[in-house]
């Protein structure tokens, strides 16, 4: 089916099938998860091109925050949502940059996980709840935070995902609704079981339910939980390594699907836990999450010699290794190992670990411009965002990367947080949110 799309100076930059469920937020305009309504990452009103934190340019605030944390800012209404982890006893080292070392952090320290609400128009901290207290049951990787999940809000329920220390869900006042023990969560590379490297995938709410994918050392599973009472409603168990995407919510006939990254076990399952369809493949080491672009969902992961990117049909059914039918098209070298890729109208942006930007014909899969962000010397492991048809790409130094979205590519310019930055930004009606190693700061117009 051919996508009925507009050009690169659309009123909407949603795809077209992702609307229905991007439109069912709280609000319109709010930023619900992890990058926003469908883990899409767009937005259609434009923000500020060139901006500098150090000299103020285009700072609207900035707000030191608490400990160590790579989750991202979500936005309900009036509230942005973050979740951290406190050492009670000093800082915490961080190293970020290329480099492939699997040891973990070796530290006993008891650390404070809290959940915290912020003011969206002035940054002012409204609360900060502490919703586990002790020594962290997993260890994490040097380049890792033992709060990588951005929590999640239905604007009613504020829920936050700290892996083996729990799952917990506040309503917008900071009071306690509910908390899950789910065990631990032991997430490192599948062939050193000694590499722990931290939990990452956030949680996802839709229809009434928290959806959670754990895919960890023993016993995988994908979950849903009541949003009010935090029952149980059903466990679905996976036969897979650890992974650290967030599950995706995708259009499937009439209703819905959960879509899943993975290597052993990519696939859809309804929303009562039954599987839909499945494949193997790619690479081991799976962390994008899925995104849905028109009528097919877009796969990738990375690790283990494979990249791979998928274009799954939304109808597919069964197991799909030995139905070249169920996609539309894919490439075996081409994906992601860190960032979640990005759909701006009829063009797909794929962003590496290294900082190469590809883009790619959505409906075609052919690749139209490759090209390196910087000088190669900086690592990318936030995943973009998209306001206004410009793409905003940072670095884990802190260099923000405006590109013009096309079929051709365009860097408008390159601005500094000055700071470290290893989440994900957010968007609100008139601000784009960083949420940097020590502050979360806030860009827009009339600085």
């Amino acid at each position: 089916m051919k996508l009925h799309l507009e050009n690169l100076r659309w009123r909407s930059l949603v795809p077209c099938a992702a609307l229905a469920f991007c439109l069912s937020a709280a609000h319109a305009s709010d930023w619900p998860s992890f990058r926003g309504p469908g883990a899409q990452g767009v937005a259609p009103q434009a923000m500020p091109v060139e901006f500098d934190v150090a000299s103020g340019k285009g700072v609207l605030w900035k707000t030191e925050v608490p400990g160590l944390a790579h989750s991202s800012p979500i936005i309900v209404g009036n509230k942005i949502f973050l979740t951290t982890a406190v050492r009670n006893d000093g800082d915490q080292s961080l190293k970020v940059g290329l480099y492939g070392a699997i040891a973990p952090v070796n530290d006993d320290s008891s650390y404070q996980f809290r959940v915290l609400a912020y003011d969206l128009a002035s940054g002012k901290e409204l609360w900060n709840q502490i919703a586990h207290e002790g020594v962290p049951k997993v260890k994490r990787h040097t380049k890792a935070s033992h709060a990588n999940s951005s929590p999640a809000s239905d604007g009613n329920t504020v829920v936050a995902m700290f892996g083996s220390e729990g799952l917990y869900a506040y309503n917008m006042d900071g009071e306690l609704k509910w908390k899950k023990d789910l065990g631990v969560l032991d997430s490192g590379f599948f062939q050193v079981p000694g590499a722990q490297w931290g939990f990452a995938s956030s949680p996802v709410i839709h229809d009434g339910k928290v959806i959670i994918q754990a895919d960890v050392q023993k016993d995988s599973f994908l979950a849903a939980f009541d949003v009010e009472t935090g029952d149980e409603l059903w466990r679905t168990p996976r036969e897979e390594v650890p992974t650290w995407g967030t599950p995706a919510i995708a259009p499937r006939g009439d209703g819905h699907q959960i879509v899943v990254n993975g290597w052993k076990h990519i696939g859809g399952y309804s929303l009562d836990g039954e599987e839909l369809w499945r494949f193997a493949g790619g690479g081991d080491i799976p962390v994008p999450t899925p995104i849905v672009a028109g009528n097919v969902v877009l796969i990738t992961n990375a690790h283990g010699g494979k990249a791979p990117i998928y274009a799954v049909r939304l109808d597919a059914e069964g197991a799909l290794d030995e139905k070249p039918e169920a996609f539309a098209w894919q490439h075996e070298r081409m994906g992601n190992y860190m960032q979640t890729p990005i759909v701006v109208g009829p063009i797909a942006y794929f962003c590496n670990d290294r900082g190469v930007l590809s883009a790619f014909d959505l409906e075609t899969g052919d690749r139209l411009y490759q090209q390196r962000l910087g000088q190669g010397q900086s690592g990318f492991s936030g995943s973009p965002v998209a306001a206004g048809g410009n793409l905003y790409l940072t670095s884990e130094d802190g260099e923000v990367y405006v590109v013009r979205g096309g079929r051709e590519y365009e860097l408008l310019a390159i601005n500094e947080l000055d700071e470290v930055f290893m989440s994900t930004p957010a968007i609100a009606e008139d601000r784009l949110l960083f949420r940097a190693r020590k502050h979360l700061i806030a860009i827009g117009e009339g600085q």
